[in-house]
């Protein structure tokens, strides 16, 4: 970790690893605030993990899914028909929540204008700096409905956080229940991840002492974001979290303990297009590594695992730069390192 911190960019970065659920170290570095100040982030401190958020998501949504309250195949029309009839989403009739959890719906992305050539979030499209205005998920959807579709519906993977937003609506219409209520009953509770939550309106943050994320604004000037509204993300990326609880999910995710084996396979299963799945393989010391990963202004948030699900190392930065390659590329080594010591 200490490391990571000195990456350029980084301001404090925060990792646990853990092998068959024992903690096998765990670790912070830099600062709790910019230039060295606010003391050292606590080695189990909270911090948000961006779109991690969705493969819980995903979960709770495949549950309803096991238990008949809904079908993976079942229209965006028929479970949500306030998209119609406010005119939010083209083509909600064909639209199905099997494409919807593996983003290859043609839904545009309310977070980002424009996505990258690679299909994966480009520039946000949003103020980081309004911390206070309470949007509902709807009004995220809108936010979306003048930009043009990414394919047909089911043709070809394109990340789109709109996906997300609308199964959050879709649980709660379902269950009758907020989704953050959803998340804990169903996942945070019973997996003993006392220390998670789901943010979904301002002020709500991250409790305890943590780090804080900076992003630069229009005239260059570093600002403090840790204030990041929270009703900006929702079901597409607002838990807050630790490194045990994050890799708890995840051992329990990845082993099988939470979904019948033909709806996990709805979220891990390729598609045929070499589209970026919600986990990556890295080779590294001749096993598979795999990673998933979340940002928005002012962090990078990445877990890392063995595809048996034994071994996982989570690792939060803050941030006071907008290009992200250089601490993703040093949470990489940061993985290797730790996954694969030098012999």
């Amino acid at each position: 970790m200490e490391e990571l911190a000195r990456t350029p960019g980084v301001v404090g970065a925060v990792g646990g690893a853990y092998a068959d659920g024992r903690s096998i170290g765990l670790g912070s570095a830099g600062s709790r605030l910019l230039d060295g100040r606010g003391g050292k982030i606590p080695a189990d401190a909270r911090f948000r993990i961006g779109s991690q958020t969705k493969e819980m998501v995903a979960t709770v949504v495949l549950q309803l899914v096991a238990e008949g309250r809904l079908g993976v195949d079942d229209k965006l029309a028929d479970l949500l028909p306030e998209v119609v009839e406010n005119d939010l989403v083209v083509r909600a009739d064909e639209v199905t929540v099997r494409q919807m959890l593996r983003h290859t719906s043609g839904i545009p992305d309310w977070y980002a204008e424009k996505p990258n050539p690679d299909g994966t979030e480009g520039e946000i499209s949003f103020d980081p700096f309004d911390f206070r205005t309470h949007y509902q998920p709807l009004d995220l959807v809108k936010w979306s409905r003048a930009r043009p579709r990414t394919g047909e519906p089911g043709e070809k993977f394109s990340y789109s956080n709109t996906n997300y937003t609308l199964l959050g609506l879709i649980t709660e219409r379902l269950t009758g229940h907020d989704l953050a209520t959803e998340m804990h009953t169903r996942l945070f509770g019973p997996l003993g991840m006392s220390k998670t939550y789901l943010a979904v309106k301002p002020p709500q943050g991250i409790k305890g002492p943590h780090g804080h994320g900076y992003y630069p604004d229009a005239d260059g000037k570093l600002r403090d974001v840790d204030q990041l509204n929270s009703s900006i993300g929702g079901a597409a990326g607002g838990v807050i979290s630790t490194a045990h609880d994050v890799s708890v999910f995840k051992r329990a995710f990845t082993q099988g303990k939470l979904l019948p084996p033909e709806l996990q396979r709805v979220l891990t299963d390729r598609l045929p297009n070499p589209p970026r799945p919600l986990g990556e393989r890295r080779s590294q010391c001749g096993d598979d590594i795999y990673v998933t990963g979340g940002t928005a202004p002012g962090f990078l948030a990445m877990t890392f695992y063995s595809e048996d699900g034994r071994r996982q190392l989570s690792i939060s930065a803050t941030l006071s730069v907008k290009d992200l390659s250089g601490p993703g590329q040093a949470m990489g080594k940061a993985m290797e390192a730790i996954f694969c010591p030098p012999s």
